[in-house]
């Protein structure tokens, strides 16, 4: 019922994440409507990001295309001994935006989800060890989403170091009751969690 073309949007934007069909054909017609000048612009910003966009070989951050590697890696004023390994590129930025983190970053590309065929051989892993032995690494921290998959990674993570018998402190980040949410609706992971991690005032 709509023509070829409008169609075709409409099955490409409900590829993305969180992009069910209503928002595919709402976010289309928009574009359908909008100026020509703005449709250019963003197929043109669509068509680069792959030439201009790529992985940093140390931390497999996202970095500039021109660039070597991670600014936050090549920063003399980062301190390379303390890595937080998170599983997604995005990741690096919610922990840069606290201004707290003052240490590197190890982008594992995802994490440990054997129904979804990622398996350890998907993730940066082997890196991450090279890079502890050649950064001297002191501490890492263990900085994946709390969840069943970022748990297990998690896990994963810390017997593979400690059978690598590399001599190197592990953290995890606390996690606890979020600000703003009563106790009562909080789930029980979530009070086990805060229970466990509880601190002396």
């Amino acid at each position: 019922m709509l023509p070829t073309a409008l169609q075709q949007l409409i099955d490409a934007l409900g590829i993305l994440p969180g992009v069910g069909p209503r928002s595919a054909e709402r976010y289309a017609y928009y574009l359908l409507k909008t100026t020509d000048r703005n449709r250019i612009e963003l197929s043109e910003t669509i068509a680069h990001i792959a030439r201009d966009v790529k992985l940093c070989p140390i931390t497999y951050a996202l970095i500039d295309a021109k660039e070597e590697v991670s600014p936050l890696y090549s920063d003399t004023n980062r301190n390379k001994q303390i890595v937080a390994i998170v599983e997604e590129p995005l990741d690096v930025i919610a922990l840069e935006k606290t201004g707290l983190f003052k240490g590197t970053y190890h982008v594992l590309g995802g994490a440990l989800s054997p129904l979804d065929g990622i398996g350890p051989e998907q993730l940066h892993i082997p890196e991450l060890l090279d890079r502890l032995k050649n950064d001297s690494v002191e501490e890492i921290i263990l900085a994946t989403n709390a969840s069943v998959e970022g748990e297990s990674t998690a896990l994963y993570l810390q017997k593979h170091i400690d059978e690598a018998d590399i001599p190197i402190k592990i953290t995890r980040l606390a996690r606890g009751i979020p600000v703003g949410v009563d106790l009562e609706y909080a789930d029980q992971i979530t009070l086990s969690h805060a229970l466990e991690g509880r601190q002396t005032l």
